[in-house]
């Protein structure tokens, strides 16, 4: 018997400029989610990636240096994604429905680039957010998006809708790559 052939999981990441959140959450999911995953981050009004997300991830193992900031334009016209996860509520509220995804879900974390201060001071805002994405990424990993994903979307979205109203608290310790 010949098993049919299956495809990545395509994950978009959306923020409002796609500095930050959208391209740690990017990164960890594609460290620690693997092939089975075709993961892409996009921004509203996309800017640069921030030098600070860089550095945190990197402090974890993960190196985002190769990813850029791109527009939600971009994949408009490109396959469907199988999930759309808004990382801000600013993105959330711009769009709020992501043509052709087949799953949408928010998980708002606040902006660790509006921390004023010392370097440390900011460091630490985008460690502790970095830390956040890195427990719902596992959080959203143990549910095994992807092979509930060929059953059907049904029980995924209802687990989502519970992962999405959890708070998370955990840090990134277990998400490492290997």
């Amino acid at each position: 018997m010949i098993e049919p052939a299956t495809q990545p999981m395509r994950v978009l990441f959306l923020c409002t400029h796609n500095s930050s959140r959208s391209q740690m959450a990017e990164g960890l999911l594609r460290a620690c989610g693997g092939v089975i995953y075709a993961v892409f981050s996009a921004g509203t009004q996309p800017r640069v990636v921030h030098p600070l997300a860089t550095k945190v991830m990197r402090e974890i193992g993960i190196d985002i240096s190769d990813q850029r900031a791109k527009s939600l334009e971009e994949f408009r016209a490109q396959p469907p994604m199988d999930l759309v996860v808004t990382v801000c509520d600013e993105a959330a509220e711009a769009c709020p429905y992501f043509p052709n995804a087949r799953l949408q879900v928010h998980w708002g974390f606040p902006d660790p680039s509006r921390v004023e201060g010392s370097e440390e001071e900011r460091l630490a805002a985008f460690r502790h957010i970095r830390d956040l994405i890195a427990t719902r990424i596992r959080r959203f990993l143990d549910l095994q998006p992807a092979a509930s994903m060929q059953s059907g979307p049904a029980f995924l979205e209802q687990a989502l809708l519970e992962l999405t109203s959890e708070a998370a608290e955990e840090g990134a310790n277990r998400c490492r790559p290997e």
